[in-house]
């Protein structure tokens, strides 16, 4: 199948590492320019290298209130035009309900929530028909993920944002929608599995639960985002798809 990703550009945030590295390199090997953005500027830069002439990395925090513009300003300047952007952030502290400290939380809600939302806003008013944006949120979105308080109270609101500007874009030819990633083999993901003190016990337990009995691969997540971005997905908007193995047990 041809997406029609050739020459369409991209922002990418969260690019230089995990899922936003992911479908950032899947975009890019359908044809696809991406922009991709980290707080580590060699990272980013590796990261871009990596992927190839077809992407430019900036070091920026999504928390920032300027990043929004400036992103979408260098894919207009790199390359030319702006098509969609697909919103990353690395995940926030883990904890629970009564150790996550207020810092923890202002913290994670101005670059997990706050900063989605500004980027959301901000490529929602650059874009003409045809674009999208895109977040990677999680499986908490549906059912909260123990050890992740702080992830579980900001997902599900910005999946329910990301619904609230499908609707309001929608008549523009403008899509929105989400991925829910649940246990893909990412360092994060090794990281939470460390925290119960056996990484390969906890990662035995939570494959023994999903349904294809294996965690997802990053290159698998990347294929799914590079495809709900392309135009080959034009009449899917205010979704909220899982990729998790079937993780989720409800329709």
């Amino acid at each position: 199948m041809d997406l029609g990703l050739k020459d369409r550009v991209y922002v990418v945030t969260g690019g230089s590492r995990g899922l936003g590295r992911a479908a950032a390199g899947a975009l890019a090997a359908d044809g696809a320019k991406v922009v991709i953005s980290g707080r580590d500027e060699k990272s980013v830069a590796a990261a871009a290298a990596e992927i190839g002439p077809g992407a430019h990395g900036v070091a920026a925090d999504n928390a920032d209130p300027a990043v929004a513009e400036q992103l979408i300003a260098t894919a207009k300047e790199r390359f030319g035009r702006f098509d969609g952007v697909l919103i990353s952030v690395g995940g926030p502290a883990p904890g629970s309900a009564a150790d996550n400290t207020d810092e923890q939380w202002r913290t994670a809600f101005d670059s997990v929530f706050l900063g989605a939302v500004r980027l959301a806003r901000t490529a929602a008013a650059e874009l003409t028909e045809g674009g999208v944006v895109g977040f990677v949120l999680s499986g908490s979105v549906h059912e909260p993920i123990a050890g992740l308080t702080i992830s579980n109270g900001l997902r599900p609101g910005l999946a329910g944002f990301a619904k609230s500007l499908a609707n309001e874009v929608g008549p523009r030819g403008i899509r929105v929608l989400g991925l829910l990633p649940a246990r893909i083999d990412t360092d994060r993901v090794r990281e939470l599995d460390a925290l119960s003190g056996d990484a390969e016990a906890a990662r035995a337990a939570h494959e023994s639960r999903i349904p294809l009995r294996r965690y997802g691969t990053p290159e698998e997540f990347g294929r799914t985002a590079a495809f709900l971005l392309s135009p080959a997905a034009s009449y899917l908007t205010g979704v909220m798809l899982p990729v998790d193995g079937g993780s989720r047990h409800s329709f």
